[in-house]
């Protein structure tokens, strides 16, 4: 979500190099296209939509309401919604210690994250990882045997999520309450992977976003740097090789 939508366009365009398209949800959305496939969606806040500018990541569920009860009932908070948009209805929410996430019943992409132009991976900085894991697989029906329903393991203080194939998401804790750093308040990250994480970085400063130093990812075998964009939304981008 981003307060100008023509300006997100210039600066995702120039710095990662997508297209778009108008979307079905309206005038005031639209889809970044790679290469022609859909890879994420940027909509305009309207003036009264408290909300801040930011990525986020959103589920697929089969009733918006169920997990919208879901959520209210284990402590946390739905902030927007279910409203209906366009096919579908989306809501917006918080899990217990503040990360935002959405959710969403309607059609969905064919695409997974992980594996093509998708997102690279979903990131959740949070102080307990156990505890959000809980949370959001109670929610979701993650490590369920239903339809769609996800394996969960818990490594080194970090939940993996699978979706059968590839790992989707990471939950790691360690998150400092309260911190001035929004880098390391619980939050959802969205990874985007990228050719060049250097070149990346360089053309997001000279299009008026700022940019973390460039470091090696936890495995060691690629690069990773943090993107602020000009309106404040904040997400990671991710590409092969060490860094330099």
């Amino acid at each position: 979500m981003t307060t100008d939508l023509q300006s997100a366009h210039r600066f995702y365009g120039a710095v990662l190099g997508w297209q778009f398209r108008s979307a079905s949800l309206g005038e005031e959305f639209s889809v970044a296209l790679h290469d022609g496939e859909p890879v994420a969606g940027i909509g305009a806040l309207a003036p009264n939509f408290q909300v801040p500018v930011a990525w986020a990541a959103y589920f697929a569920v089969p009733d918006a309401d169920d997990a919208a009860a879901r959520i209210r009932e284990r402590g946390a908070t739905v902030a927007v919604g279910p409203l209906k948009l366009g096919p579908g209805r989306a809501a917006l929410a918080a899990d217990p210690d503040g990360a935002t996430f959405g959710f969403w019943e309607g059609q969905t992409l064919s695409w997974s994250v992980g594996t093509g132009h998708a997102p690279a991976i979903l990131e959740l900085r949070t102080r307990d990882a156990f505890a959000a894991a809980i949370f959001y697989a109670e929610v979701f029906d993650w490590a369920s045997e239903k339809p769609g329903g996800c394996q969960v393991t818990y490594e080194h203080d970090q939940v993996i999520v699978h979706d059968g194939k590839h790992v989707v998401a990471v939950l790691r804790g360690g998150a400092v309450e309260a911190a001035p750093d929004p880098r390391v308040r619980p939050q959802w990250h969205v990874h985007f992977r990228v050719p060049d994480v250097p070149a990346v970085t360089e053309a997001a400063v000279d299009a008026g976003g700022t940019v973390t130093p460039v470091t090696a990812t936890r495995d060691g075998t690629g690069s990773q740097a943090m993107v602020r964009d000009p309106d404040g939304g904040l997400f990671t981008v991710t590409g092969p090789g060490p860094p330099d």
